[in-house]
């Protein structure tokens, strides 16, 4: 089961790493590490959690599922384009469990949940929130803050105005490092990166349906833009955005 809903790290929180320890903006770190391990432990009831310390730029998600409620032929049976959402966040688990379906590592030789050509993994995760736009880790199964501040307005402005950016609690984005595959592969390079992408896509679309969640794949959006406003480094190309959230209708048939 999907604990209560943990609020990621606000912008303000991560911003006060790079003050002093006893600046007034926040309070001691002891209160504030209280407040997340109570948050981890769903002792919070919901409560809305304001952390007040220093915290780290980078943290670790609570431990991936990896047995579901649902098949995965009923998750096939079920998936649908959904682009209407209603204004309710994901908890922390659930957005943990969405990038460890995309990209989570399953054994100790650090394969991973989606095929990659040579095992090379050009892939590059990201997720969008109200608290933030973060980068996963596969290896750690954690995050990073990558940009403070709310990226979605501006996600939604590179992709064209699609009222499903601007309405989700949480938008994936996949990026690549093409140059990892050329590598290896050269001039096929470009085809196996964008495989591996959808690969990784449909393993979050399918993991939303096990999830009780409604997402919806999306590529068309300005390349430059958007990696602009989400200050990907240079050598990562954005492919792929897929907002998820709960569907604010029922799906269409």
């Amino acid at each position: 089961m999907i604990p209560p809903r943990v609020h990621l790290p606000s912008a303000c929180a991560f911003a006060a790493a790079i003050v002093t320890a006893g600046a007034a903006a926040c309070g001691g770190s002891v209160e504030a590490e209280e407040m997340r391990r109570r948050s981890m432990k769903g002792e919070t009831k919901g409560e809305t959690i304001v952390l007040k310390s220093t915290l780290p730029q980078e943290w670790a998600l609570p431990d991936p599922q990896r047995v579901g409620e649902i098949s995965l032929e009923e998750a096939l049976q079920r998936r649908r384009s959904v682009r209407a959402f209603a204004n309710t966040p994901l908890t922390e688990a659930e957005i943990g469990q969405l990038l460890w379906a995309a990209q989570g590592v399953t054994d100790e030789a650090g394969h991973r949940t989606a095929p990659s050509a040579g095992a090379l993994y050009p892939l590059e995760l990201y997720v969008g929130t109200p608290d933030g736009f973060f980068h996963y880790d596969p290896a750690r199964h954690g995050l990073t803050l990558h940009k403070p501040g709310d990226p979605r307005p501006a996600m939604q402005a590179a992709g064209l105005y699609q009222e499903a950016l601007g309405d989700a609690p949480a938008i994936f984005a996949i990026a690549a490092v093409q140059e990892r595959t050329e590598v290896k592969y050269g001039a096929r390079a470009p085809r196996y990166v964008h495989m591996e992408a959808g690969h990784a896509g449909q393993n979050i679309l399918l993991e939303a349906v096990a999830l009780g969640l409604a997402a919806v794949p999306m590529g068309a959006f300005d390349d430059a833009r958007l990696s602009e406003a989400l200050a990907l480094p240079e050598d990562q190309r954005p492919l792929y955005l897929i907002p998820v959230g709960r569907a604010a209708t029922e799906p269409p048939p």
